[in-house]
């Protein structure tokens, strides 16, 4: 960024008021907890989103939290 285009920017930020200055510091500093020490964004979870064979496992997952409900359910009649 060059410093005619640094200045504006500041110029521009000290015109907003004091809640929409905190606002836009807020969002600066979100942004920049994304990046990494190396510059790239950090993934997101939603970026792997879709990415995994189905079934993972090889159990579809429906199938699997009823399984899983009924052991439990057994496990439990029998104490």
């Amino acid at each position: 960024m060059s410093a005619s285009t640094y200045a504006r920017v500041l110029n521009e930020a000290r015109k907003l008021s004091p809640e929409e200055q905190r606002l836009l510091i807020q969002v600066l500093a979100a942004e920049l907890e994304q990046v990494e020490d190396d510059g790239a964004a950090r993934p997101q979870w939603e970026d792997y989103a879709g990415s995994a064979p189905y079934p993972l496992c090889g159990e579809d997952a429906q199938d699997w939290v009823s399984r899983t409900r009924r052991e439990s359910d057994e496990a439990r009649a029998i104490r």
